[in-house]
């Protein structure tokens, strides 16, 4: 799994690397057992602090996504309760909704950009 940050983006870039993290689990992606880089190795890999990457792997653990042992690392589990998907698309949408503001879209501009997205997608 490849995990990019978009500094432009206007998303914070720990809740950026969450979000990725979370997709991927969801997705099958990164299935149970995977062991995650350590922080200073995916901070460096990404150009961020390590306290950034600290506070994502922390909201996962917090939210159940991963477990963190001394000698194994940051292992992906599984949450406790299946993942919400209504609520991490409406937690991505705020995201959507943050930056098309911040770019100065309106709704039906901002809409559209869903549409096509949606019939043409990169």
């Amino acid at each position: 799994m490849k995990i990019f940050v978009d500094t432009e983006s206007g998303v914070a870039p720990w809740r950026q690397v969450h979000d990725q993290v979370v997709r991927a689990v969801t997705t099958g992606a990164l299935p149970a057992g995977t062991r995650l880089p350590p922080i200073r190795q995916l901070a460096r890999d990404l150009g961020l602090a390590p306290g950034t990457v600290a506070r994502a792997y922390r909201e996962l653990e917090t939210a159940g996504w991963v477990a963190t042992a001394r000698a194994r690392g940051t292992v992906v589990t599984l949450p406790a309760a299946p993942p919400d998907s209504a609520a991490l698309l409406r937690s991505a949408a705020a995201g959507y909704v943050t930056q098309a503001r911040e770019l100065g879209a309106d709704l039906a501009t901002a809409l559209a950009a869903v549409r096509a997205a949606y019939e043409h997608p990169a």
